[in-house]
């Protein structure tokens, strides 16, 4: 079955996705990195860092897969990751080692690869290049504990890169209350205005009293481990959140994985086709504006509802899901894509719910399932409004086999016609 209109993102959706091939290419080891030549302000107590480092590329370079990609998705999956993206190593020739020093922080005005060592307190690493600046910081062991500020935070550039070295384990921590920065209010432990990317061979440990890591544009995910307790969104991003490898555990008393603009609801999407996630969330495991697309995955989502978002797409991946709310619940979020659909298409999705009035599958309009293995466990394991349709996939209920999906509370607003356009 295929949902003519709805099919495709929005025309300003794709037109903010990058456009690159997807060909390996790499790095080179730290014996031709370079020290840092930055100039030490003891009145700011600031260290500016302005040599960019040369990139040079070869090809056994470890990439992210992207086979799990779905070709027909909801989501157009073309463009959605660059071939650095999906690079988990650094090419550090002639890469800047920065050392960092308590006390003193650390601005990079240039293009290029920083290596970031050092156990540290009250330091922000800045990010203020040019608009065009792609610039790469590699996490090397480096551990940052600040009071009230990120521990990286990204005022300018076209993309950062933040890649955890293989072998290493790296820590960024703020535990007081964030002071925003004049009218920017710089509330995530690493905090981008611009398109980040995370991706590497190591591992990342963040505890944040706010978010866990925010960009106000794209939020990529391509390798390392992460492990994040925060109070308030664990990965949150304005435009997408954007999924193809890694390990993610997060414990978090708000959003695990939160994509939203607030000035624009045609945008706020996430998009997963790899990975490992074990993501406990006191509100949503996984909330977007738009678009939720799994098309590969293994996935153990724990949280008030799992899944909400105004259109949910489940196409491949292992997805375990405990609730107390909805289990998938997809609702009017975004006025602009029409009305709201679960759609499972593939893919092994277990729900478990608790008792009380909770719904395992909840559409607002419509609910449809033409592949896969769903196994629900709860009370009530359907509420649509508008209608629904089963062609494929097996489906169970407490352990019994349906063949066909009805209300399971009375109530909905007739069949597919609406959607179909019939």
């Amino acid at each position: 079955m295929r949902f003519m209109g709805i099919r495709r993102l929005t025309s300003a959706l794709i037109a903010s996705m990058l456009t690159a091939s997807l060909t390996a290419c790499g790095g080179l080891g730290r014996a031709d990195a370079k020290e840092s030549t930055g100039t030490v302000s003891e009145a700011q107590e600031t260290v500016t860092i302005s040599d960019a480092a040369t990139t040079t590329a070869k090809a056994d370079v470890e990439v992210a897969s992207l086979d799990g990609m779905a070709s027909d998705g909801v989501i157009s999956t073309a463009d959605l990751f660059t071939s650095r993206d999906l690079e988990q190593e650094a090419d550090l020739v002639g890469a800047t080692y920065l050392s960092l020093e308590s006390g003193k922080d650390v601005t990079i005005s240039e293009e290029g690869v920083y290596v970031l060592v050092g156990d540290v307190t009250d330091v922000t690493v800045t990010v203020e290049a040019d608009d065009a600046a792609k610039v790469q910081l590699v996490l090397d062991g480096v551990t940052i504990t600040n009071g009230d500020s990120p521990a990286i935070y990204v005022k300018s550039a076209d993309k950062v890169f933040v890649t955890t070295t293989e072998g290493t384990t790296s820590a960024l921590s703020v535990t007081g209350s964030f002071v925003a920065d004049g009218d920017t209010n710089t509330d995530a432990v690493i905090f981008s205005k611009d398109d980040l990317v995370l991706n590497g061979l190591g591992t990342l440990n963040i505890s944040s009293t706010g978010n866990g890591i925010t960009s106000k544009d794209d939020l990529k995910v391509t390798g390392g481990t992460y492990q994040i307790s925060c109070s308030a969104d664990a990965l949150e991003a304005n435009d997408s959140i954007r999924i193809a490898g890694g390990s993610i555990s997060v414990s978090t008393d708000k959003d695990a994985l939160h994509a939203e603009n607030d000035e624009d609801d045609t945008l706020g999407y996430v998009y997963i086709c790899g990975g490992t996630f074990s993501l406990d969330a006191a509100d949503d495991a996984i909330h977007a504006t738009t678009y939720v697309q799994i098309d590969e995955g293994t996935l153990d989502l724990s949280g008030g509802e799992a899944i909400e978002a105004t259109y949910i797409q489940i196409n491949g991946g292992d997805i375990t899901v405990s609730a107390w709310d909805d289990g998938l619940n997809a609702s009017y979020k975004s006025g602009s894509i029409g009305d709201p659909v679960i759609d499972i298409r593939g893919g092994n999705l277990k729900v478990t719910m608790a008792q009380g009035d909770t719904d395992a599958l909840d559409s607002n309009g419509y609910l449809v399932v033409s592949g896969g293995t769903v196994d629900i466990s709860g009370q009530f394991a359907f509420d649509f409004d508008y209608g629904s349709e089963f062609t494929g996939g097996t489906v169970y209920v407490n352990g019994e086999q349906v063949s066909q999906i009805v209300n399971s509370m009375m109530g909905g607003m007739g069949g597919l016609g609406k959607l179909l356009g019939r």
